[in-house]
């Protein structure tokens, strides 16, 4: 439970970013609409994400990797078309937006595995 937290928070903070660093992605309602829009995402990568992966493997690999982007991508876009307080105008905002939002979670995993390791 405290991991799904700690991931919630996680992609609350990403969205965050990728809100103040990328013109076309629009999040609504504050600090709720960044803690809801980080619900929704987190929910998608714990039950839709690892089926596109299973299904897409070989894509994945053929790719190194980075057919993983699109599919966050893709996680990114059902977020906005659930919730109609998060807008993503264009398609450089959408691959831009996936971009800073796997770069901010992989840091924010990172730190936090560093200090759970530290305890």
């Amino acid at each position: 439970m405290a991991s799904f937290i700690l991931r919630l928070f996680s992609n609350s903070v990403a969205l965050w970013i990728a809100y103040l660093l990328v013109p076309g992605l629009i999040i609504n309602r504050g600090v709720t609409g960044f803690i809801l829009a980080g619900l929704v995402l987190g929910i998608l990568n714990l039950t839709v994400k690892p089926i596109l992966k299973f299904i897409s493997a070989p894509i994945i690999i053929l790719t190194l990797g980075i057919f993983s982007l699109i599919i966050n991508g893709f996680l990114l876009w059902l977020v906005s078309y659930t919730l109609d307080f998060v807008i993503i105008q264009t398609l450089s905002a959408l691959i831009w937006s996936t971009i800073i939002i796997s770069l901010a979670n992989v840091v924010l995993t990172s730190i936090s595995k560093a200090f759970h390791k530290n305890e």
